[in-house]
């Protein structure tokens, strides 16, 4: 069985990560997301809109997922590779290079993003919206 990890905030669930998420589970048998847990997000300076376990909850519908975990710090990725006997780590693009440092350990894929749409742009068109 091939495993798959990925990480992410997945606030405001949109089709961009239907997309990523549907794309990483087509490289292996096996999808493992690691969701940025509240605590860590206040660490990076983010804020969701949603809590840890309503962004959990929601990932876990989605037919790609096998299994969701709370990312808790950046230092936990050699951890969950070789706790979960990852296969496969996949991010998007726009991390290209700052995981590479895992490749003693699996593969490391970077997908494209898709275009038009992120978090971050439905917050600002909320934002405009409100004002």
């Amino acid at each position: 069985m091939k495993r798959v990890i990925t990480y992410g905030t997945f606030d405001l669930f949109h089709e961009g990560h239907v997309r990523i998420l549907r794309r990483a589970k087509a490289l292996g048998d096996y999808l493992v997301v690691a969701i940025s847990s509240d605590e860590f997000n206040q660490l990076k300076g983010k804020k969701s809109v949603m809590s840890y376990e309503q962004r959990k909850e929601v990932v876990e519908a989605i037919r790609y997922v096998d299994l969701v975990i709370p990312e808790n710090d950046w230092e936990q990725k050699i951890h969950d590779v070789q706790k979960y006997d990852i296969d496969v780590f996949v991010m998007g693009d726009d991390w290209t290079g700052k995981f590479d440092f895992l490749k003693d350990y699996c593969e490391v894929v970077y997908l494209p993003r898709t275009e038009n749409i992120s978090t971050t742009m439905i917050k600002e068109k909320l934002n405009k919206k409100i004002q």
